[in-house]
């Protein structure tokens, strides 16, 4: 998709040396893209940091996956004791 973009400014570019307005089509697209890159997380934050957003979206599903663990993990450990005894009287 990037690539088509670069294509396409590319493309209106030199068309601007026929008609000028082709240049400011291009000027559009870019100022577009860039904008909806920068939407997306894609460009620097005002605090100089280019991933905040990304490390943020890890650190909320790392958070979520912990929580899912440990309420999992407390609420079925009788559980899983208690069949771990019977498996072993079985073997018995």
């Amino acid at each position: 998709m990037f690539v088509l973009l670069l294509i396409l400014i590319a493309f209106l570019f030199g068309f601007g040396f026929l008609n000028p307005i082709w240049w400011v089509a291009a000027a559009v697209l870019v100022y577009a893209a860039s904008q909806h890159g920068r939407d997306r997380g894609g460009g620097r934050s005002p605090g100089g940091s280019s991933d905040l957003g990304d490390y943020r979206d890890y650190q909320e599903r790392r958070n979520r996956q912990e929580r899912w663990d440990r309420r999992y993990s407390r609420q079925n450990r009788a559980r899983w004791r208690r069949e771990d005894r019977r498996d072993r009287e079985h073997r018995r």
